[in-house]
């Protein structure tokens, strides 16, 4: 009976070593599960240098059409609170290739920031702007000088949170005609996770709805930034229509720019965000959760089957990267 008994333990002994052995075998030759956030940084998006130099930031970019003498593409922005008798003008600038800007003359808008222009069906241009935490907008027959409309578009009571402030913005109009805008709503207090946060405030994005342009209908959150991915912050959206029919919304935070597609963007059945997905960081250092200077406020445009994105560096300037790869 030992002997047996013996037999039997020295047989399980070695089938459980050559269990153990083939597993560490099979995950040494298994390449580990590959990280989001480093798959789709610069090695996707290649960054080219500066464009509009100093205390500049909250991009926005639009084709002018085919018809436009003296540059296709228009670039507004607006002046950080650091730039000297900040004001909150709003400026532009016209090129041709999407890579050399030259300043037009004359200011756009005063007491603005976060300008989202969009072309109207009129062939008018409408830029959407902050001022004094809330979103008003402005009128414009050239896209040159705008003209206040009255009333705000978004103020900052949303069903359920106390919003310091709304902005931010960005806004698209979609196939049967309604406008469609995402915008950030400001909370009063940081948030609370595994690390603490360098913001006091936490930044969430909402969206709202319209028929006209100026009446919306707000739909409730977004992008919930409410996590250890986020970290309570999410800024500076743009909406960009994708080479895959896709609507995305491109967004930073602490890391870099992420985005998010709206999912039945030109249906009536529901709609919802996707999980935001990591795009771009020039940062080196993919340990650092918390960046001090990251690219933020990006706009995207395409110029010639080019994907360009200008985002800001906080009192440097904007600066534009390129998409070098199939994303």
């Amino acid at each position: 009976m030992w002997k047996w008994f013996k037999w039997v333990l020295v047989l399980a002994i070695i089938a459980g070593a050559c269990i153990t052995g083939f597993l560490l075998l099979k995950n040494k030759n298994t390449p580990p599960a590959s990280d989001p956030e480093k798959s789709l940084t610069s090695a996707v998006w290649k960054e080219n240098g500066v464009v509009i130099p100093g205390a500049f930031a909250d991009a926005d970019a639009v084709d002018l059409g085919p018809s436009a003498s003296s540059g296709r593409y228009r670039l507004y922005y607006s002046e950080e609170p650091e730039a000297a008798g900040f004001q909150g003008r709003v400026y532009s600038s016209i090129s041709s290739d999407g890579i050399g800007w030259t300043k037009e003359d004359g200011i756009r808008k005063t007491q603005a920031i976060f300008p989202d222009v969009i072309k109207l069906p009129d062939g008018k241009w409408r830029m959407y702007f902050q001022n004094a935490g809330l979103i008003k907008s402005a009128i414009s027959t050239d896209g040159l000088t705008f003209t206040d409309e009255p009333g705000t578009r978004i103020d900052t009571n949303e069903a359920g949170f106390n919003l310091r402030t709304v902005g931010a913005q960005s806004t698209t109009q979609l196939e049967n005609g309604d406008y469609l805008m995402v915008y950030r709503g400001e909370i009063e207090e940081p948030y609370v996770g595994d690390d603490k946060v360098p913001n006091q405030t936490t930044q969430l994005y909402f969206w709202a709805t319209s028929k006209d342009g100026l009446n919306f209908t707000k739909k409730g959150i977004a992008i919930d930034s409410r996590d250890n991915t986020l970290y309570g912050l999410a800024d500076g959206a743009d909406w960009a229509n994708w080479d895959d029919g896709n609507l995305r919304v491109y967004f930073w935070s602490y890391k870099g720019v992420y985005y998010s597609v709206l999912e039945n963007a030109s249906t009536n059945n529901l709609q919802k965000f996707s999980e935001p997905v990591f795009a771009f960081t020039n940062n080196s250092d993919s340990k650092v959760k918390f960046m001090p200077n990251p690219p933020s406020d990006p706009t995207l445009i395409n110029i010639k089957n080019q994907w360009f994105m200008y985002f800001g560096q906080h009192t440097k300037g904007i600066y534009y990267a390129i998409l070098n790869s199939s994303d």
